[in-house]
C-alpha cells in the first residue's frame, strides 16, 4: 500500500508503511484499516501512542504485536490510588505534605542587616535562602559569594518583594531563610558549665522584641544560656533582628519542664534567683553569687507562685513607684549589669 502526493517540485513523493511481514503482499494499513486478510483485519480501536526512546529494542521487535505502532502500557485504574494527579505533567515527583510541615516548621525567617551580618559569619551553615535589595549587596559581598559557591539561592529583588519574603517592612534591606537551631538539654550545658556562670530563664515571656532586647544584654554581658520552653521563639525574625546580633551568642536551654530544670541547675550548685517588683532584697543590698540562674517572668503578672517559691534569693529593683514595673527587657539588663559588677 502506498499514498502519493506532488511537491513544490512537481516530483511524485511516495511513503511507505510497513507490513506485518516481508512479503510482497499487500498489508494492511494501519492509516486507513484497509487491507490484509481478513481474519487479520480486526479493526481495533486507535490507541494514544508514544516514540520509542533510542536504545530500545529493535525496530522489528516493535510490530510483533500486529501493528507498527508502538503501545504505551498503563497500569490498571486504582494500582496508585494514593499518588496524586499532576495533571498529566511528566517528571513531577510525589511530595509528602506532611514533610513540607515538618520542613517549614524547622525554619524560619531572620532579617536586618547586622542581624544577617552576624548569623553568616556565626552559622553560614544554616542559611537555606536569601534575599537582598541592591543597595545592601555591596556590604554583603562576601556573604554573596559564598552562597554561589556553597550553591545556596538568593535573590535581589525590589523593596515591595522583599516585604512579601520577610512579612515585615522592617526587613533592612536583607532577609535569610534559615534552619533553626535546637534548644540544648540541661544536662548537656552543666557538663560544660564555667566556674561562673550566669542562665537566664524566662517564664512565659513570648514577645519577640523583649526577647531580643533580652539577647542582646546578655551578649553584652557575657550571658551565653537562655531557659526557655520553647528555643524557637529565640529564631524569630523580630527577636533576632531586635537582637542586632545578639542572638549569635547566646545558647537556647531546655528540659522536660520549666520547673524541672530550674530543680536540675540547684542540684548542680547554681543558687536559683528570682525577681520581683514590690517583694525581695532590693537589688542594690543584694550579693549575687558568681553561679546562678535568673528567673524573670512577664511584665503583667510576674513569676508564678510555684517558680516564686523555688527561689533561694529573691531580689527587686527599687524605684519610685510611678509606674507598676519596669519593663521586663530593660529589668533584665539593670539585674544582668549588677551579677557583671559583682562577678566579671
Amino acid at each position: 500500500m502506498n499514498d502519493e502526493f506532488k511537491g513544490k517540485s512537481g516530483k511524485v513523493k511516495v511513503m511507505y508503511v510497513r507490513s506485518d511481514d516481508e512479503s510482497p503482499k499487500r498489508g494492511h494499513n494501519p492509516r486507513t484499516g484497509k487491507g490484509g486478510s481478513r481474519q487479520d483485519n480486526d479493526r481495533r480501536p486507535a490507541r494514544f501512542t508514544e516514540s520509542k526512546p533510542r536504545g530500545g529494542r529493535d525496530r522489528d521487535d516493535d510490530f510483533a504485536g500486529g501493528s507498527p505502532w508502538r503501545t504505551v502500557s498503563r497500569a490498571p485504574v486504582g494500582s496508585d490510588e494514593n499518588k496524586p494527579d499532576h495533571g498529566g505533567i511528566s517528571g513531577k515527583s510525589f511530595i509528602d505534605p506532611a514533610q513540607i510541615r515538618r520542613q517549614r516548621m524547622e525554619e524560619t525567617r531572620v532579617y536586618g542587616e547586622n542581624a544577617c551580618q552576624a548569623l553568616f559569619q556565626s552559622r553560614p551553615e544554616c542559611i537555606v535562602r536569601a534575599w537582598f535589595i541592591q543597595s545592601v549587596t555591596p556590604r554583603f559581598r562576601e556573604a554573596l559569594k559564598w552562597m554561589a559557591a556553597n550553591r545556596k539561592a538568593y535573590h535581589v529583588v525590589e523593596e515591595d518583594e522583599l516585604e512579601k519574603a520577610s512579612g515585615t517592612e522592617h526587613h533592612g534591606g536583607v532577609c535569610f531563610l534559615i534552619k533553626k537551631r535546637m534548644g540544648m538539654p540541661v544536662t548537656d550545658w552543666l557538663a560544660r558549665a564555667e566556674q561562673k556562670d550566669c542562665v537566664l530563664a524566662l517564664e512565659d515571656i513570648g514577645n519577640p522584641h523583649n526577647l531580643g532586647g533580652m539577647m542582646r544584654s546578655c551578649a553584652h554581658f557575657g550571658i551565653k544560656g537562655l531557659l526557655v520552653d520553647d528555643a524557637g521563639q529565640l529564631e524569630s525574625g523580630a527577636a533576632v533582628r531586635t537582637a542586632e546580633g545578639g542572638a549569635e551568642h547566646v545558647q537556647a536551654i531546655g528540659g522536660e519542664t520549666f520547673a524541672g530544670a530550674l530543680d536540675e541547675f540547684r542540684k548542680a550548685g547554681y543558687t536559683i534567683v528570682t525577681t520581683s517588683s514590690h517583694k525581695g532584697t532590693p537589688l542594690a543590698q543584694a550579693e549575687l553569687p558568681a553561679k546562678m540562674v535568673l528567673v524573670l517572668g512577664q511584665e503583667r503578672d510576674g513569676l508564678s507562685e510555684s517558680i516564686w517559691h523555688q527561689g533561694d534569693m529573691n531580689v527587686s529593683i527599687g524605684g519610685t513607684g510611678n509606674v507598676e514595673s519596669l519593663n521586663v527587657s530593660v529589668a533584665t539588663g539593670i539585674l544582668l549589669a549588677e551579677w557583671w559588677r559583682q562577678n566579671a
